[in-house]
């Protein structure tokens, strides 16, 4: 049985991620008027259609690209002395303390708490017509799944195939993969709660909403 309370205090003593930024490609990298300790800002807008905070600027045959900041945090650490010279792809240039906020510390705990059933391979994936159907009328929550149930159509190199589930019978509770986007081979598609977690799952969600206390 997870330890809901354990796992909330580990989080807590460690309450955000570290993500590094590198290089999507090659260039001779530049940087704004910004320094470590500035507060920087991801995606923005209803549809992420404001970019965030620019880190740095790679030139590559004279056609300058801003790399962007992916999440909202602290800039704790930015390569300034690589400024003006000529990096290679994946070469890390700064590095963005994100501090976790309610609904990521839910998920963090939900994917330990569920049954993850992951991708089998790397495809597009979609609900069969059945399933679908019932999500969109009542939400992933009225679908009851078990083992066996075509559950999933795997899009893959112009071909088609069903996907059965695997795993314990009880009812989607979250769903992990987006309409017409790949899901690596690994990644979970869907967290499915049996019946007797429930009450687990929903201790989840309240001690999160009511104990979790978000900075940056």
């Amino acid at each position: 049985m997870l330890d809901v309370t354990a796992l909330l205090e580990e989080i807590k003593a460690s309450p955000f991620e570290e993500v590094d930024i590198l290089a999507p490609h090659t260039g001779v990298v530049s940087f704004p008027d910004i320094a470590p300790g500035a507060k920087v800002h991801g995606p923005r807008g209803t549809w992420k259609e404001v970019p965030g905070t620019t880190l740095a600027t790679l030139e590559r045959e004279r056609n300058p690209k801003p790399i962007v900041a992916p999440q909202t945090g602290d800039l704790v650490w930015l390569a300034t002395d690589m400024a003006g010279t000529f990096v290679e792809a994946g070469t890390p240039i700064a590095r963005i303390r994100h501090y976790l906020s309610k609904e990521e510390v839910q998920q963090i705990i939900l994917k330990q708490a569920l049954h993850l059933f992951r991708a089998p391979d790397r495809a597009k994936y979609y609900f069969t017509p059945e399933v679908d159907l019932k999500i969109k009328a009542s939400g992933p929550r009225s679908v009851t799944v078990y083992e066996g149930l075509e559950l999933f159509i795997m899009s893959r190199m112009k071909r088609e195939a069903p996907v059965s589930y695997q795993g314990p019978e009880g009812v989607i509770y979250a769903v992990y993969f987006q309409h017409n986007q790949n899901v690596d081979a690994g990644e979970p598609l869907v967290g499915v709660c049996p019946p007797e977690q429930l009450t687990l799952i929903e201790d989840v969600v309240v001690r999160v909403q009511t104990e979790w206390q978000e900075q940056g």
